[in-house]
């Protein structure tokens, strides 16, 4: 290829009916699953998460960031074998995993907050624990995400920014004074932003409002239609700013899969809407998402009407900057890219140089 320069959005074209969108692959930085595979619990093997980036890469997610949550420490270790197992065989796996995201254990034990984590395994953060899971699975993990309010979180937050590791917060009660404190130390991202919070908060001050104001802090937001309403997604891009912000799915096993009642290993026993809510049963609590990144992007557009081109960089060139500098179309960057319709569906994908979709 010559050099030239580098196409980091997509220039919107009037009156084009039925144009068709050559888009970078686009990054997902929180993905716990997909189309029945789940890097999470006693099933997670090599075979799985090839699996599963096969079938996000058809879905037009050829970055995958593999999500695992609160656990066991043996549990979560064995998820990170099984991901460094699977780079190591498969060289499409190799090249769509950058690292691991460990979102938890060290997050809040207050309902809302905690999401469906499973309370018993909430635990303060243990650089000595990050270390273990560095040493199982070869240095993968590349991101953690954390409730500042843990005594520890300071040191823990410097521990893993030495040795080049991202701090997110998120599934948090913490007082403005402990985030700007984790921010201080290091920490680089908010994590689903609006969501993983209680039901009800002060007015002011509360840890959404200091999130939303720290310029260090670039948050994640998902765009399923169900984790966030319109106007709270529309006010909190507008107040972050799109240079902060970058929409991650939040997708676990069930997504795509048929409406029902499902037992995971993530959220236990969940119901699956035909809307595409997923719920914790019996209660009013999100269990994460059940639609791909390529939907968000297409929701950002129609529910609050943001250009296309501002809602594929969300999903590349902005995620891309914590994942390698992937996202973008330039000479000798990786050959990920997607194409859409009119429809803003996926209808080609090619990861790596090969199509597969």
């Amino acid at each position: 290829m010559t050099d030239g320069p580098a196409i980091t959005h997509v220039r919107e074209v009037p009156d084009a009916p039925d144009a068709l969108w050559l888009l970078p692959g686009l990054v997902d930085l929180q993905v716990n699953g997909y189309g029945g595979h789940d890097v999470n619990g006693p099933d997670v093997t090599a075979e799985v998460v090839v699996a599963l980036v096969r079938a996000l890469a058809r879905a037009g997610t050829t970055t995958v960031v593999p999500t695992v949550i609160t656990a066991p420490e043996g549990d979560i270790v064995r998820s990170l074998r099984a991901i460094a197992e699977a780079r190591a065989r498969d060289a499409a796996v190799r090249r769509a995993v950058p690292y691991v995201h460990v979102e938890g254990p060290h997050i809040s034990r207050e309902d809302g907050p905690r999401g469906v984590h499973p309370i018993a395994q909430v635990r303060p953060p243990d650089p000595a624990e990050f270390d273990r899971w560095q040493q199982a699975c070869g240095g993968l993990v590349g991101m953690v995400t954390l409730s500042p309010h843990h005594p520890g979180a300071v040191a823990y937050t410097e521990h893993l920014s030495r040795a080049g590791t991202l701090v997110a917060i998120g599934h948090t009660h913490a007082t403005p004074a402990q985030v700007r404190a984790v921010a201080d130390a290091g920490a680089r991202l908010s994590t689903h932003l609006g969501n993983g919070a209680h039901a009800v908060l002060a007015r002011h001050p509360n840890y959404l409002w200091a999130q939303l104001a720290d310029d260090r802090l670039t948050a994640g937001f998902i765009a399923d239609g169900h984790h966030l309403p319109a106007d709270t997604l529309t006010a909190m891009l507008r107040a972050k700013g799109l240079e902060r912000s970058v929409l991650v799915s939040d997708s676990v096993a069930l997504a795509g899969m048929p409406p029902g009642e499902y037992t995971t290993p993530v959220g236990g026993a969940v119901v699956l809407s035909p809307d595409g809510r997923l719920s914790e049963a019996g209660t009013p609590y999100l269990a994460g998402a059940a639609r791909c990144l390529a939907d968000g992007v297409a929701q950002v557009v129609r529910l609050i009407g943001l250009p296309l081109g501002d809602a594929v960089r969300l999903a590349t060139l902005n995620p891309g900057r914590f994942a390698g500098g992937r996202g973008l179309l330039a000479p000798g960057a990786p050959a990920d890219l997607l194409l859409l319709g009119p429809d803003l569906q996926v209808r080609q994908v090619v990861a790596g140089g090969e199509v597969v979709l």
